[in-house]
């Protein structure tokens, strides 16, 4: 399960040692770290990476298809997730070592910044390679934080971006090795805590407004 350190100023969210796919444990104990970073004060910033082969494999598919009368439920906690991500009054930096894929590649993009190893691992959307619609609110989230060529790319084609081809195309902010992963987000968080506070909460709100909108339509999550 995830869990939260700090490291001066910089809190620091682990989000699991295995495929760190959102079940709603998983769900509820990321939103119980992200309470504690919201409730301290002064200068902060998040950064959220993970241990070991996968930063996220997105969706637990496994618990949805054995709880198909929740489903509706259960996509609302993932968009409420990704609208509390993308708008937090903080500086938020994912740091991915590993493997982000679908929903996990999403709650990358919900954070200021992106740090990815260079040479292994793949950030991809394969939900046209698994019959899986992205919703409405996943749509915006992630046309609005990409550029549209590889927005479409990545949407339509289901390809596997390393880090080199995800720095290349926008996805990621950086492309370092192993080691300098997690060593570069702190070192970009750092500098930016004394952003934290709630003008910049309002600077995300406004400027994602019409995404933050569609992820927080409860009565028709699924368009």
């Amino acid at each position: 399960m995830p869990t939260l350190d700090r490291q001066d100023n910089v809190f620091v969210l682990d989000l699991g040692d295995d495929e760190n796919r959102f079940h709603p444990d998983w769900i509820a104990s990321v939103n119980a770290a992200l309470d504690e970073v919201e409730k301290a004060e002064g200068p902060r910033a998040l950064v959220t990476t993970a241990t070991g082969k996968f930063y996220s494999n997105g969706l637990d598919l496994d618990w949805l298809f054995a709880h198909a009368d929740q489903y509706h439920e259960y996509v609302v906690s993932v968009h409420d997730l990704f609208a509390r991500v993308l708008s937090l009054p903080i500086v938020t930096v994912a740091a991915l070592q590993g493997h982000t894929f679908a929903a996990g590649a999403m709650l990358s993009l919900a954070h200021d910044f992106r740090v990815m190893r260079g040479d292994r691992g793949f950030w991809c959307l394969p939900e046209a390679d698994i019959d899986i619609p992205f919703t409405p609110g996943m749509s915006a989230l992630i046309q609005a934080r990409l550029a549209p060529r590889p927005a479409h790319e990545a949407m339509v084609t289901a390809r596997r971006f390393g880090g080199h081809d995800a720095l290349a195309a926008g996805i990621v902010d950086h492309a370092v090795d192993e080691q300098a992963v997690r060593s570069t987000a702190l070192e970009i968080a750092t500098a930016l805590t004394a952003k934290a506070g709630d003008t910049l909460g309002t600077i995300k709100a406004r400027m994602y407004a019409p995404v933050l909108t569609v992820l927080r339509d409860r009565e028709n999550p699924l368009g």
